[in-house]
């Protein structure tokens, strides 16, 4: 949808210009929103953006804090790092040097490793888990429940968006492309191959631990050299993928910080440079803050992705969809607009209660 509603802007400029060829300008998610309802729109669109990728990167920092401190961890749990030693001292230094990266075509090469990594990891992981389910000789699915009820239904269904929560740099991603034509085929085959990852990932680490499930899925893996190994490695490939999750909130940040007329544009050259550093290493520093105090990683990530990746996801792009095609598409386009419009706004609706519900 917001491909759409990008490229129908686009023709409108077009033609408001009296150009016969297309403006090659990169729209953002705010511009999106700035175009269809004005200032208040940008605003609520980035305030959301800013919200959705800081709840995807807190849970980031407190997957490879927890997953390092167990390395170290002795029998009974305890070890020299703590998840908040872990992410205070060692992952902040390396993040904020990650920083000075500004281009986002120029972290694809951290994102190949980034993959690399992860494939590696996500491979010995399930095959430890199809190894403990031979080893126990039981039937795979006996004393298995998928969820619980309509709690976990929602529940699941939270954790589920969330892990799609970097929806929101569609647009960026596709900037950076050499070959923006392929971009919707590429696009729709990573989310197909993420997707199939995901739910065989998940499904072996339930059938081989049930509801003794962590959270955090390596956590439930044996104390040994290997496991440490896959936990690191993991961990690292977190670590690669963090300043990319990080590029949305900083973009909008900078774009305040350099708007027209403002202070920090007149001065330019080094000020510019060192002031706009400064401000992502501020907002790293608030980052790793606030993932030192998140109570449990499931129940984060499961409000995160209901509420404001919900937003998103399915409430944002319906609505700009309408506000920009929706006059010109048919029906059964606009009804399907609307259907998800609705299912968004309650899923956010119902993921915020039950939030307030939990903590009664």
């Amino acid at each position: 949808m917001k491909l759409e509603c990008r490229d129908k802007l686009r023709e409108q400029e077009t033609e408001e210009d009296g150009e016969q060829h297309q403006r090659c300008c990169n729209y953002t998610y705010g511009d999106l929103g700035e175009r269809c309802f004005g200032r208040i729109g940008r605003h609520f669109t980035e305030a959301t953006i800013i919200l959705s990728q800081t709840g995807g990167t807190v849970a980031y920092l407190v997957f490879i804090g927890q997953n390092v401190s167990s390395v170290f961890a002795a029998e009974d749990g305890h070890g020299p790092l703590t998840p908040a030693t872990v992410v205070l001292a060692l992952l902040l230094p390396v993040q904020a040097a990650l920083s000075l990266v500004r281009s986002l075509s120029s972290l694809g090469q951290f994102s190949i490793l980034a993959d690399a990594c992860t494939v590696l990891a996500v491979a010995t992981v399930v095959k430890q888990d199809l190894q403990l389910l031979a080893a126990r000789g039981e039937q795979p699915f006996q004393g298995r429940a998928a969820v619980e009820g309509l709690w976990g239904v929602a529940f699941a269904a939270g954790f589920a968006v969330f892990c799609f929560e970097g929806f929101c740099m569609t647009l960026a991603l596709e900037a950076s492309m050499a070959d923006r034509s392929r971009f919707r085929s590429v696009l729709l085959q990573a989310i197909a191959g993420v997707t199939a990852v995901y739910v065989c990932f998940g499904a072996c680490g339930y059938l081989a631990y049930g509801d003794a499930t962590k959270d955090i899925i390596t956590l439930n893996l044996p104390s040994t050299w290997s496991t440490a190994a896959v936990k690191v490695v993991l961990c690292i490939a977190l670590a690669l993928t963090f300043p990319v999750m990080m590029h949305p909130i900083h973009e909008i940040v900078e774009a305040r910080l350099l708007a027209p007329g403002g202070w920090l544009r007149k001065r330019g050259g080094a000020v510019e440079r060192a002031a706009l550093h400064a401000s992502r290493v501020a907002v790293l520093v608030a980052l790793s803050a606030i993932a030192c105090f998140v109570p449990a990683f499931g129940s984060f990530a499961s409000f995160v992705g209901s509420t404001v990746c919900a937003l998103l996801s399915f409430v944002l792009p319906a609505l700009f969809h309408l506000r920009v095609v929706g006059h010109a598409a048919g029906a059964a386009q606009r009804a399907a607009d609307w259907a998800i419009l609705l299912f968004g706004l309650a899923f956010a609706a119902h993921g915020l209660y039950a939030a307030v519900l939990s903590r009664n």
